[in-house]
């Protein structure tokens, strides 16, 4: 034992327990490695100390020393954690049981033992067991936020599991039959599904993972959705995190393909283990080598355009067989219209079919796009598919030569919608809310009413089923609140998307893709010295780029995506030549929060009207010093802005952001407080902060919002109260503070907001109704059962209310694998 914890140990076993309390929770905050459940039992222990001193303060403290012996444990195994490497999967497992067992005691001593305590001291000191029972309390509420939280980030859980079918399956029962026969042979231990693009692979192999006997067998099944640029270790920590490791960091793939070797050696120690990757690329063996280990219990399931029969066995799924395929297109695509002659009817279903050529994507498609249309229009699409001109070529001509036809038959407004959606990543799982304001900006007028017809916009592609829209357990959509939305597309109708783009040559197209993998760019960006014409410019660059740009021209760009997968990033110079860009969007696809540098380029953009920022590394005084005339929308995700914010000097934000009017902050988890330049945007309508776990209090500052319209809290499950100052906020419309579990009142003279029409409040059972709501005309609430009944009462004294119960759809996390 060194001399440190000598110390440490020597000062708590000579101290008051409350003493060894905060040595504790001091030395459990700065174990990085465990820090979910080192957060835990901070958390914990926070609340326990207060009552602890109120015990000390009346007694002797002799009651406390079993909890006194548990602290003298606990700093030993906080100081051996912080002396564990991260990437040492058998000491994190271990240490991490012991840090949950360590955290059980103390929550069992709060649950038994503490109340006894109180119980004896009661009858000696009335008014002093009224302060511990109102820490008591406290310590009550925290057990059932930790019950309802067991983790700070519940977007990055479960990101491996096997995804939903919402679709009756046609001709593949024999094909799951045989696959299901090939997989539990003891003989195969690595298979390889392929086949033709749209063919239902990822389909069949999902099913597969559902079927009663393979789930008997496999006492796990992980599924990870691959793309084209495969990063190993982003997939070995996604496991890892996905059975309660947390975030682990690897140097290299030597030590990620270590610590999966470990990972599957603990976890066949309970069962077989069945790991799916799905859509693998060509040139991929290398890769797979990787995750081909020799272990009892362990097996590999592959889905493929490729064959990698070199390598491991394989099954070759084929398209669908004449019969299924007619079944599958009278499934999708209803009788047309007032038909009368069953052989017309026929000849064109089988010249439909022969246009599918069986692959049950494009049945779908175009089965979508003639239901329930008159006869004259399935001989109309028949004909025109006689007469196209159009051969798609690489890299899937039959494919995507099925698919032309339903691009065509599109409006010419939503071909250009369709279009942007191919400018995002392979397999990405796009935020609704990102699409709209590409959209709006590119084709709108800009303005916020254009979004909602946008939205239409996205629900038309959706029923064309040339885009899947997902919800994530949200019904407010009404309210233009798009942000728990996500678009899904399959990638073959992506690279329709990129094909019609790139039928113009590389200066004169509209929609640019630029991929930088490493340094290295493409052939046509060298010492290239004429403009180029796009207005809509995506650039990829892999977790190898150095930020080292090349000079290039974009004199037209309106729209800027950047994909990033680094830990550090550069702006491009360029940027500031882009006087005409009006949205601009950074992801980062890469496992913790990149770090922006040359952030101030954006300060010489005079039209820059919508910023997102995703998981990304910022500081929010940045964006006031940019002095962005024109910025209308501010979007924050899953930003890490550091600690607190200290303000150096005051900005005149009348200046600095005169054309503010909507900032949304999600999933933000270190968002302690908002900086003061939040509530001095006078121009702001919209104020969004959902998901922030961190955040416990708003500044009374807020009630400067006098244009504020909306504001939007839910899910901030630590937010106790709204500032008495909201009272002024004069225009405030709607008011959401669903799930916000912590919250326990509305502010005092809620009811002066005349102009308040709704209040969302689902999930907030401890949250008070002071009288003044009675004031309040003409509202709709929306709750739950729990929180209707607080409103019902009311229903006499209030005019016009109306209480809306609704159940809210359970939120779907495994949509989450973007990261």
């Amino acid at each position: 034992m060194n001399d440190w914890l000598s110390l440490g140990l020597g000062s708590v076993a000579g101290a008051l327990v409350s003493e060894g309390l905060k040595l504790l929770i001091s030395e459990a905050k700065k174990v990085i490695a465990f820090k979910s459940v080192s957060k835990e039992l901070a958390s914990t222990m926070e609340s326990l100390l207060p009552v602890i001193k109120q015990i000390e303060s009346m007694q002797d403290g002799v009651e406390l020393e079993d909890l006194k012996v548990t602290i003298v444990k606990a700093l030993v195994v906080v100081k051996e954690c912080s002396l564990v490497k991260d990437w040492n999967l058998r000491k994190r497992s271990k240490y991490t049981k012991e840090v949950e067992e360590i955290n059980r005691k103390m929550l069992k001593f709060c649950q038994v033992q503490l109340q006894l305590l109180l119980l004896r001291n009661q009858l000696k000191s009335m008014p002093s067991m009224e302060g511990i029972n109102s820490y008591f309390q406290i310590i009550n509420e925290k057990l059932d936020l930790l019950s309802v939280v067991s983790s700070p980030s519940p977007v990055f859980t479960k990101l491996c599991s096997v995804p939903k079918l919402n679709m009756n399956l046609v001709g593949l029962d024999w094909p799951l039959m045989d696959l299901k026969k090939r997989l539990l042979d003891d003989s195969v231990v690595n298979l390889v599904v392929y086949g033709p693009p749209g063919c239902g692979k990822t389909t069949l192999v999902t099913q597969l993972c559902d079927d009663q006997d393979i789930k008997r067998v496999f006492k796990k099944i992980f599924f990870c959705v691959m793309s084209s640029t495969l990063n190993f270790r982003a997939i070995v920590q996604n496991l890892l995190q996905d059975n309660g490791y947390g975030a682990i960091t690897f140097d290299d793939d030597s030590q990620a393909e270590t610590g999966l070797r470990e990972l599957l050696e603990e976890l066949t120690e309970h069962g077989p283990v069945l790991l799916v990757l799905d859509d693998v690329w060509q040139g991929s063996e290398f890769f797979l080598r990787k995750f081909q280990i020799d272990l009892p219990g362990y097996k590999t399931l592959v889905t493929s355009r490729s064959d990698f029969s070199s390598l491991w066995s394989t099954y070759h799924l084929q398209p669908l067989k004449d019969e299924d395929a007619r079944s599958l297109l009278v499934q999708w695509a209803s009788p047309p219209q007032h038909i009368s002659v069953d052989d017309e009817y026929e000849d064109l279903l089988q010249k439909v079919l022969k246009r599918c050529n069986g692959f049950p994507l494009v049945i779908e498609v175009v089965g979508i796009s003639l239901r329930g249309k008159a006869l004259y229009l399935w001989k109309g699409q028949v004909e025109s598919w006689s007469e196209g001109k159009t051969i798609l070529s690489n890299p899937h001509p039959t494919v995507l030569q099925r698919l032309q036809p339903s691009f065509n038959a599109l409006e010419p407004h939503l071909k250009e919608c369709f279009l942007v959606v191919g400018s995002f990543l392979e397999d990405q799982k796009i935020w609704a809310s990102l699409i709209l304001d590409i959209w709006v900006e590119l084709f709108g007028r800009g303005s916020s009413s254009s979004t909602n017809v946008y939205m239409k916009y996205l629900n038309d592609l959706a029923s064309q089923n040339l885009l899947k829209i997902v919800p994530l357990g949200t019904n407010e959509h009404e309210d233009s609140f798009y942000s728990e939305l996500l678009v899904t597309q399959h990638d073959i109708l992506r690279e329709l998307a990129i094909y019609q783009s790139e039928l113009e040559p590389i200066l004169e197209r509209k929609k640019l893709n630029l991929e930088i993998l490493e340094d290295n760019y493409p052939d046509w960006c060298v010492n290239l010295c004429q403009p180029i014409n796009a207005r809509l410019l995506s650039i990829f660059t892999d977790d190898l780029f150095s930020s080292r740009w090349v000079e290039l021209d974009f004199p037209n760009v309106e729209a800027l995506i950047l994909n990033l997968s680094s830990l550090d990033y550069a702006l491009p110079s360029f940027i500031t030549g882009i006087k005409k860009l009006k949205v601009l969007t950074i992801t980062n696809h890469g496992f913790y929060p990149a770090r922006l540098t040359n952030f101030s380029c954006l300060s010489s953009l005079p039209n820059l009207k919508r910023i997102r920022l995703e998981k990304v590394s910022v500081t929010l005084l940045d964006i006031p010093q940019l002095q962005l005339g024109s910025l209308k929308k501010l979007s924050l995700v899953m930003c890490s802005f550091g600690d607190v914010f200290y303000e150096t000097e005051k900005i005149d934000l009348s200046k600095a952001l005169p054309s503010l009017q909507e900032i949304e902050i999600d999933y933000c988890y270190d968002l302690n407080e908002l900086p003061y330049w939040v509530s001095e945007v006078v121009s702001l309508k919209t104020l969004s902060i959902t998901n922030c776990n961190k955040l416990s209090t708003l500044p009374e500052a807020i009630g400067n919002l006098s244009k504020l319209e909306m504001l939007r809290l839910r899910s901030c499950i630590n937010l106790s109260e709204l500032p008495e100052a909201t009272e002024r906020l004069s225009n405030l419309r709607f008011l959401d503070i669903s799930h916000c579990l912590g919250l326990r009142k509305l502010p005092q003279e809620i009811g002066k907001l005349q102009k308040l029409k709704k209040i969302s409040m689902r999930k907030c059972p401890g949250c008070k109704l002071p009288d003044s709501v009675r004031n309040l005309e003409n509202l709709v609430v929306k709750c739950d059962e729990e929180t209707g009944f607080l409103w019902e009462r009311l229903k006499r004294k209030m005019r016009n209310l109306r209480v809306q119960e609704e159940e809210e759809t359970e939120q779907n996390l495994n949509l989450f694998q973007m990261f």
